[in-house]
């Protein structure tokens, strides 16, 4: 069964990837959103025809009927907001298959250092642990282009493409080695949480996207840790370069950390995307200090649930100021088997700040350590063409900050400012200054 040709769909996704499922009416049931609108007249169909008659008699090259009908569309929706796309049917089974944890890759999890792409982890298995691809390789070149001078995102985006294709990629190892590997595409299992205890009484939760089991697959590693006899005094979960993906699986996960309150509230123009999500009772680590690391690159649902612990004071935010999207796209069928993906809300954390274009400031800066010529040119929301602007006047003050630099040692700070962590009334405090120094 398509689900999703059933229910009103929400992204909270920067790409295409997860999103989760609101069950509620079709937003065209509102009718009060459509009051007033204006309303096209026979002369602006004529001009719309006009134009498309046009194109097709005198553009220097021949273009089929279907090509300008669906560059129309595209445009109409490309016009909107960075988020907003006509989604054809495999891009909408493709959505599905994400949100089950799946996408058609290499199985590399890479990130951008010093303006080069690095492998942080392989997937297990997976065509790059098959090509010996390992943790800490450098990319050099994709598809035979060079890495260097190129827009990195784009370049990491051409791993991406159809099951059984191939890519070829120029490596750099740690040792100094070059080698290229021809790499073929296929469907990857993501891994939905990554486990690493740190001095055995400290737990390190690597979550890279929100899928339909994330928090689940959370709470049974919690449980396993328990059933092993280890009893936690601090736990860091880590959300750097999390886009975000299914919204439930962010509000189950902040509610894990939560007894009561609200998580996050939706705000459209239709009465069906105003929307709360509360906590209910019970925590999986009662008045254990917590860590939410973030970056730039964490976006979206990532962002619901820092936004959530940090207006709670339950978590300590560390690292870097967040991407910044707090806007809710929903997934609208067609009766062609396609459909639209559309901005139709924003969303707010519990003290009612929008995040839309501002992110999470950190509680705790760690700023990464670039080289003046080698700045970090991942963008955020707020450097996206047509991006939704902050509506909010006010915006909620924080406490003040704490700057440091760092270089990838964002993990080790966290830990090290879990130890001289206190807990007072069930939330997270600082009980002396910490020491963030730079590593020689």
């Amino acid at each position: 069964m398509k689900i999703w040709k059933k229910t009103l769909l929400l992204l909270l996704s920067v790409a295409l990837s997860p999103y989760a499922y609101s069950q509620a009416d079709s937003p065209d049931a509102d009718t009060k959103a459509e009051a007033g609108a204006a309303q096209l007249t026979l002369d602006d169909l004529r001009t719309f025809t006009d134009v498309f008659s046009q194109i097709r008699r005198n553009y220097v090259e021949e273009i089929d009927d279907r090509t300008l009908l669906n560059a129309a569309i595209n445009g109409m929706l490309s016009s909107l907001d960075p988020h907003s796309a006509y989604l054809p049917a495999q891009d909408l089974k493709q959505l599905d298959q994400s949100a089950d944890g799946h996408y058609i890759g290499i199985g590399v999890d890479v990130g951008i250092v010093d303006r080069k792409i690095v492998v942080r982890n392989v997937i297990v298995p997976s065509p790059a642990d098959s090509a010996d691809i390992n943790p800490g390789d450098i990319f050099t070149a994709i598809n035979d282009k060079a890495v260097k001078g190129r827009n990195l995102q784009d370049a990491i985006d051409e791993l991406k493409g159809e099951p059984g294709s191939t890519v070829n990629i120029s490596i750099l190892s740690p040792d100094g080695k070059k080698r290229d590997v021809e790499v073929v595409r296929e469907f990857v299992t993501l891994p939905i949480v990554n486990l690493r205890l740190l001095d055995r009484e400290y737990a390190y939760f690597r979550v890279s996207v929100f899928n339909r089991n994330s928090a689940p697959h959370l709470r049974e590693a919690l449980e396993s840790i328990a059933e092993d006899g280890i009893t936690l005094r601090g736990l860091i979960i880590d959300l750097r370069d999390n886009p975000g993906g299914v919204l439930q699986q962010a509000v189950s996960m902040a509610d894990g950390f939560l007894d009561e309150g609200l998580i996050v509230s939706t705000r459209g123009r239709n009465s069906v995307m105003q929307m709360e999500f509360s906590a209910t009772e019970g925590q999986w680590l009662d008045d254990i200090p917590l860590i939410i690391l973030v970056d730039r690159g964490t976006a979206s649902a990532s962002e619901v649930v820092a936004g959530a612990l940090q207006d709670h004071g339950r978590a300590e935010i560390v690292g870097e100021p967040t991407f910044g999207k707090g806007s809710v796209q929903s997934v609208l069928p067609l009766r062609n088997g396609d459909g639209i993906k559309l901005t139709t809300a924003r969303y707010y954390t519990p003290s009612g700040r929008s995040i839309q274009a501002e992110g999470i400031r950190p509680d705790i800066i760690i700023e990464p350590v670039d080289p003046p010529d080698s700045p970090d040119d991942r963008p955020r929301e707020a450097d996206l063409d047509r991006h939704l602007e902050n509506e909010m006047e006010v915006v909620t003050e924080l406490s003040e900050l704490e700057t440091a630099a760092a270089n990838d040692f964002s993990v080790q700070e966290a830990l090290d400012i879990l130890k001289e962590a206190g807990i007072v009334k069930g939330k997270f405090t600082i009980t002396q200054d910490i020491p963030l120094e730079e590593e020689d």
